[in-house]
């Protein structure tokens, strides 16, 4: 028989100590993927810009986040930008999360708008709307419901990089399951309540994202 080191009951007792963690961690994420967002949206409409002026600071910001791994431009962010001014912790984690998930969402942004029938734009023309009225107006919300699949799967990727925050050392999730298990001696159940609580979030969020694709396809089927 296996002697098993690891005593998995003590898992129920521990969950309540991760409650102030996890909603850091939702904190970090929300935020972040705000920020992504409005970063993601800006830089996919500067992509598709036909100045090259407008389109290079883009295609600089995307290469170099798709280019190095979150972890480092996590310690950019805190260890080099606090030379200049003082960033806390969340703060500066936040900013790490919410530039790198622009990057990708940029891209999702635009593959969304390029997506849409050039017809479309043409017609918006020939009603009198300018460029930026028929973005808003016509491309935008169709590219939007376009985005939503890719941009639910980065929302999860956001919510397990958001674990990254531990080594600019935010008591998120993680942090708190290694400060836990090495004064207990427990490090492997205390993982293991970690790993409960990402799935328990990640479905949570995947659950919402199915029920916001649906409706979106229902809107269309009535339109």
């Amino acid at each position: 028989m296996i002697d098993i080191p690891w005593d998995f009951t003590v898992i129920p007792s521990y969950f309540p100590r991760f409650y102030g963690a996890a909603w850091l961690t939702l904190q970090i994420t929300v935020f972040g993927i705000l920020l992504g967002l409005v970063l993601g949206l800006i830089t996919a409409l500067m992509r598709i810009s036909n100045s090259k002026i407008i389109q290079g600071p883009a295609l600089f910001y995307i290469w170099i986040i798709r280019g190095t791994p979150l972890l480092l431009q996590l310690f950019v962010i805190y260890f080099g930008l606090v030379e200049f001014v003082d960033i806390p912790r969340l703060t500066s984690a936040v900013i790490g999360l919410g530039v790198h998930n622009g990057a990708y969402m940029a891209e999702i942004f635009r593959g969304a708008i390029e997506s849409i029938d050039r017809g479309q734009k043409e017609a918006a023309y020939s009603l009198g709307m300018t460029k930026a009225k028929a973005m808003r107006r016509i491309i935008l919300p169709q590219a939007f419901k376009r985005s939503v699949p890719p941009l639910g799967n980065q929302f999860i990727i956001a919510l397990k990089d958001s674990s990254l925050a531990s080594a600019v050392s935010v008591r998120e999730l993680l942090l708190t399951a290694r400060q836990i298990g090495s004064s207990t001696m427990m490090m492997m159940e205390m993982f293991v309540v970690v790993g409960v609580y990402y799935l328990l979030m990640t479905s949570v969020l995947t659950v919402l994202v199915s029920k916001v694709e649906k409706r979106l396809r229902v809107s269309d089927r009535r339109s």
